[in-house]
C-alpha cells in the first residue's frame, strides 16, 4: 500500500522520522543547472521552473511551502509513474532522479496526499542521451524477470486465501492472509506505477477517496480479524481480489523501468516501511505488518543487488554503507522470525514501543543512503 495513504496526521508524524533524508543531493549528471527542475509545492499550487527538458536525467529540486503533507510525481499521459516522492512535510524539501525519454509527461503535486493533484506539463523532447552502461540495460532486465516472478508465485497463493474466505472458513483464511501479499510488497513500486491497481487492492479505509468503493486485501483483513464473520459480501470482494491481482500480473512485463526507477523504487519500499509498517497503521486488525516489512526490505535489496556493480564503480563508499545497513537491519527483523525458513513474525501488537524505535532507527539509517543511490547509477 502506498506511504501516501496514510492518514494526514500519521504521516506527518512519520515525516519528522524521514526527515534525515529529505536534503540528500543527487550527483547524477542533473547536477548541471538545465537538468534540474525545480518544484515548489504549496497547498494550492505546484509551480515548477522548466516547462520543456531534452531527453535523459532529470533531477526534481521539491520543495514545500504549504502546511500539508505533499506528493509530487512524474507521470505518463495516461497517469502512470515515471517516478515519484512521497510525504514530503511542510518547510522541507526532496530531490529526486529519474531517466525521461522524449516526450508529453506531467509533474504533479498532491497536497493533503488526496486526489488527482495539481498539474503542470512538462514536454520532453529528443536531446541526446548518453548511451547506457550495458550492465543496467541486464539489471533492469533481470528485475523486470523478478517482478513477473513474484507476481506469478503470487496468484496461487491468493488462490488459496480466495478459497477459504469463499468457504466461510475463518481461520484458513487468516492463516493464508499474509502471504498472499508477500510478493506484491516486495514489488509494490511496478504495481503503483500503473496508477488504478492500488487503490483497488491495497487501499486501507483512511485512504479512500470521496465515493470510492473499499475493496482488497485490507477490506478483507477489517472482516477477518475485527468483524470475525465472513459474508457474501467478503465471498464476492475475494473474487474482486483475484481479478484485480489477474489485470496486474498480466501487465507487469508492460512497465517502465529504468535503473533509476529501480533505485527510487527500493528507496519508496523503505519509505513504505518507515511510514506503515513500523507504524503498525499498514495491518491494523492482522498485526502481520513484519511480513509486510520484510517483504519491502528484501524487494528493496533486490533492486539495489542489481544496480550494485555499476554503482560500486561510482561512489564505493556509498555501497560500503549500504551493505552495512541492509545487513543491520535484516538482522535485526530476524529476532521477531523464530524459523528463519518461513514468513511467520511476531505478531505487532506484541512488539513494545522501545523495540519499534529500535526497528525504526534501523530504517531511517538504510533510508538515508539509500535516497542517494539513483544518483550514483545515474553517473
Amino acid at each position: 500500500m502506498r506511504a501516501a495513504r496514510l492518514s494526514v496526521v500519521t504521516a506527518v508524524a512519520a515525516v519528522t522520522a524521514l526527515t534525515a533524508v529529505t536534503g540528500c543531493t543527487s550527483k547524477s549528471d542533473a547536477k548541471d543547472g538545465d537538468r534540474v527542475i525545480n518544484v515548489t509545492a504549496t497547498d494550492a499550487k505546484c509551480e515548477t521552473s522548466k516547462q520543456e527538458i531534452s531527453a535523459g536525467h532529470v533531477e526534481l529540486a521539491i520543495e514545500n511551502k504549504g502546511s500539508k503533507v505533499t506528493e509530487v510525481y512524474i507521470l505518463f499521459p495516461d497517469d502512470r509513474i515515471v517516478s515519484e516522492r512521497e510525504n514530503i512535510g511542510p518547510g522541507t524539501k526532496q530531490r529526486v532522479t529519474a531517466e525521461v525519454k522524449a516526450g508529453d509527461y506531467q509533474i504533479a503535486c498532491k497536497p493533503g496526499m488526496k486526489g488527482t493533484g495539481i498539474r503542470k506539463d512538462l514536454k520532453v523532447t529528443g536531446g541526446s542521451v548518453a548511451k547506457r552502461d550495458p550492465r543496467l540495460d541486464k539489471a533492469v532486465a533481470a528485475y523486470r524477470e523478478y517482478a513477473q516472478e513474484q507476481a506469478d508465485a503470487t496468484l496461487p497463493l491468493v488462490a488459496t486465501f480466495v478459497k477459504a474466505v469463499e468457504a466461510g472458513d475463518l481461520e484458513a483464511a487468516k492463516a493464508a492472509y499474509a502471504p498472499s501479499r508477500i510478493g506484491w510488497e516486495r514489488t509494490e513500486p511496478v504495481a503503483e506505477s500503473f496508477g488504478d491497481i492500488d487503490p483497488k487492492v491495497d487501499v486501507r479505509a483512511d485512504g479512500l477517496e470521496a465515493g470510492q468503493t473499499w475493496t482488497g486485501w485490507h477490506r478483507l483483513e477489517k472482516a477477518l480479524w475485527q468483524d470475525k464473520k465472513i459474508t457474501a459480501a467478503e465471498k464476492t470482494l475475494a473474487g474482486q481480489l483475484t481479478t484485480d491481482l489477474t489485470d496486474w500480473q498480466k501487465r507487469v512485463g508492460k512497465a517502465e523501468i529504468t535503473p533509476t526507477s529501480m533505485a527510487n523504487g527500493a528507496k519508496e519500499l523503505l519509505d513504505e516501511v518507515a511510514t506503515g509498517k513500523v507504524t503498525g497503521e499498514e495491518e491494523r486488525y492482522s498485526h502481520t505488518d513484519l511480513v509486510d516489512f520484510k517483504a519491502n526490505v528484501e524487494g528493496a535489496q533486490k533492486s539495489y543487488e542489481l544496480l550494485k556493480p555499476v554503482a560500486k564503480e561510482n561512489d564505493a563508499a556509498l555501497v560500503t554503507e549500504l551493505d552495512k545497513q541492509f545487513a543491520a537491519l535484516n538482522a535485526l527483523l530476524e529476532k521477531y522470525r523464530p524459523n528463519t525458513t518461513s514468513y511467520v513474525f511476531t505478531s505487532y501488537e506484541k512488539v513494545g514501543a522501545a523495540q519499534r524505535k529500535e526497528l525504526s532507527d534501523a530504517v531511517n539509517a538504510l533510508a538515508e543512503p539509500l535516497s542517494k543511490l539513483a544518483a550514483a547509477v545515474a553517473k
